[in-house]
């Protein structure tokens, strides 16, 4: 029996929830709606974790929404609560203090779950991982007491947390297990350049190795003291944060007539296979308008559009989910960096233009397939790079003015007048007055 009954629930508040809370309050201001969420703390930006980890940004300066939004739009939070089972026939969810929540359309946003790889000695004190708010503070609690830390993992979130331990002044050493850093991200080129940068800032970069037993303090077992690389070496430290990346939290859904793929399988109203059950976010596996197929692609602008789309047909308004791809902006130890699509194509399908300079840290690259483009990866100089990926999107001939795509002066002025034309939403043929 349920002791508590809403229209909509969304599990999950973090960009995906928010932005489909968002969207059926546009279509339905009154229709009963419910968040559910493990962690305590309001939405906020998990990209900015790192930067609270560096004592560069407050907890209030990371909200996702003002401390009214809840209450505004007739939301209710049940935060710092999980979310333990799902009775897809009765339309239920039962919550780990015991409270059973029925449903009439339900969200599944739960998000990614950290990797944590098997290790010895991984349950020591001092071991973290880096993907939530709560990480970041028990983190920053520690490195208050820490000169040296491993990070385990050479990515996106290995990159964060690494620099946010430098501002803190700590001595780094990243441990990747791939022949290079950011792998997924950048081609090889792109990545020693990085590499150089972050080895500069006194960084020590392992590849090629594996982190296989943190090992204890002399005086104290249970604590980090250093780790035990594959190749048997030995790199003391005072922390471990292992930030190799996030897998999709489908628990909930185990067993269960939902499809699961990599992730939670949708359609492009982000509808799963049971009706009235939608999935967006890090636990989707939603279209990829680049493959043509369905993907994980766990990034924050998908999260919000997928979110979007879902919370429109939850309240019975249709919306296509027009799809996303892999994507990354980033600026770590100063090097801004926008990539996204086929980087490193490893088949002869595809053409290839890139450029460099001015400067060590200044590279761009384009890829082609059939006079379209399926990536891009700009290093130092990224200003231009939102028109690119606008032409990826859209599937753009680009056959024409491939060359100068590379330009340092390209942009919405360099195109065709009939694709400016389109670009700009005037009328194809006419004439701007």
């Amino acid at each position: 029996m349920s002791s508590q009954h809403f229209r909509y629930l969304i599990i999950g508040n973090s960009a995906g929830g928010i932005a489909a809370a968002e969207a059926i309050r546009e279509v339905d201001q009154n229709g009963s709606l419910a968040i559910v969420s493990d962690e305590i703390h309001p939405a906020y930006s998990r990209p900015l974790i790192s930067e609270y980890l560096a004592g560069q940004r407050s907890l209030r300066s990371m909200a996702l929404r003002p401390p009214a939004f809840y209450k505004r739009n007739g939301i209710e939070a049940i935060l710092g609560v999980r979310a333990q089972r799902i009775d897809f026939g009765e339309k239920s969810v039962e919550l780990a203090d015991g409270r059973v929540i029925g449903w009439e359309k339900l969200l599944l946003a739960t998000g990614g779950s950290p990797i944590v790889p098997v290790m010895a000695g991984g349950e020591k004190e001092g071991v973290f991982t880096f993907t939530t708010l709560q990480d970041a503070q028990r983190l920053r609690r520690a490195v208050a007491d820490a000169r040296r830390a491993v990070v385990i993992g050479g990515g996106f979130i290995g990159l964060s947390a690494a620099q946010a331990l430098v501002h803190r002044r700590l001595a780094v050493t990243i441990v990747e297990l791939k022949e290079t850093i950011l792998s997924t991200m950048l081609d090889a080129r792109a990545a020693r350049l990085v590499e150089k940068t972050i080895r500069r800032q006194g960084v020590t970069v392992i590849t090629g190795q594996s982190v296989r037993e943190v090992l204890g303090r002399p005086e104290d077992e249970g604590r980090v003291g250093g780790v035990v690389l594959s190749n048997g070496t030995q790199v003391l430290c005072d922390l471990v944060v292992v930030a190799i990346g996030v897998a999709p939290r489908t628990e909930l859904v185990a067993g269960s007539p939902v499809k699961v793929g990599r992730g939670i399988v949708v359609d492009r109203r982000m509808a799963t296979s049971v009706p009235g059950v939608y999935a967006c976010g890090d636990v989707a596996e939603a279209y990829d308008f680049l493959h043509g197929e369905n993907r994980v692609t766990p990034i924050w602008p998908n999260a919000v559009l997928g979110g979007r789309a879902a919370g429109h047909n939850m309240a019975d308004w249709p919306d296509t989910y027009a799809g996303g791809t892999a994507a990354n902006s980033l600026n770590y130890f100063g090097l801004a960096i926008t990539a996204a699509g086929v980087v490193d194509p490893a088949d002869g399908s595809c053409e290839v233009l890139s450029a460099s300079g001015p400067g060590d840290g200044c590279y761009r690259k384009v890829v082609l397939r059939d006079g379209r483009i399926v990536g891009l990866l700009f290093m130092g100089e990224i200003e231009r790079s939102g028109v690119v990926y606008g032409l990826m999107r859209d599937g753009a001939d680009v056959s024409a003015f491939k060359e100068s795509l590379l330009s340092r002066g390209f942009g919405l002025a360099s195109l065709p007048e009939e694709l400016r034309r389109q670009k700009l939403g005037l009328p194809v043929g006419a004439r701007r007055e």
